[in-house]
């Protein structure tokens, strides 16, 4: 990460995120990957409500509140209007895998020519932290209080999964856990824009984010639980256009 935040991104009236929350990370990553690409200008963010919400107040470029789970359809629209314009869908897992997974989906099989950005922390953060469809088995959630399990919540959705033999332009998942994934989760974001910016056609970066407060954790805790025990179960790397991105 550069050492200086980059000039659209401030915190005039302070933030919202509970400590060791992972969207500062990513709020960050995504403006110093449009500064260095010399997009801030152009650049047009649709966000989610709630935590996928409060970025409108820290970045200062062209912004759009979708409905909840409704960004990626937004994204699409606006994309239609401004197809010259670098747009980027942001959302939570509960918002793009759950309400969104229509969406999510169905923007993979046309192939549109947007960036999709998923938090994924395996709960519904802002609601009180229920079960998600990316909670994993045997995960205590303020709606699995015994742990997840098939009977009661059903299966561990993985967007990779999902979308791996869609014909799209790029898919990659990255990690928050420590200083070299969040510089790779840096790297996707950037990869995943460039295609766009080519033309290339729809691609989406999952990024393994930290949830302190819902996980009942302290923030180091809260990383290392990523490490061990949500990576093994959603492996990290580039899975569709890496063999033709230009880093």
């Amino acid at each position: 990460m550069m050492v200086k935040a980059p000039e659209r991104i401030t915190y005039t009236d302070g933030h919202s995120f509970c400590p060791g929350c992972g969207h500062g990370i990513a709020i960050r990553l995504i403006g110093e990957v449009l500064q260095e690409l010399g997009r801030e200008e152009e650049a047009i963010a649709v966000l989610d409500v709630a935590c996928g919400g409060m970025p409108i107040d820290i970045w200062r470029y062209d912004t759009i509140e979708a409905a909840h789970g409704r960004p990626v359809p937004t994204a699409v629209g606006v994309k239609f209007t401004r197809p010259q314009n670098p747009v980027i869908a942001y959302l939570g897992d509960g918002a793009a895998y759950s309400i969104g997974i229509a969406e999510t989906i169905h923007s993979a099989r046309r192939n549109d020519n947007i960036t999709v950005i998923v938090l994924n922390n395996c709960v519904f953060g802002m609601t009180g932290g229920q079960m998600s469809p990316t909670s994993l088995q045997g995960q205590v959630t303020s709606s699995s209080i015994h742990g997840k399990s098939m009977e009661e919540g059903g299966g561990t959705l993985d967007v990779v999964s999902l979308l791996n033999k869609m014909d799209i332009a790029y898919l990659a998942r990255a990690s928050f856990c420590d200083a070299a994934n969040i510089r790779k989760a840096k790297k996707y974001i950037k990869r995943a824009l460039e295609k766009q910016m080519q033309g290339a056609g729809y691609s989406l970066v999952e990024l393994l984010s930290p949830c302190p407060t819902n996980w009942a954790m302290e923030p180091v805790k809260a990383a290392k639980y990523i490490k061990d025990t949500i990576m093994p179960v959603f492996p990290v790397g580039e899975f569709i256009g890496k063999e033709d991105a230009s880093l």
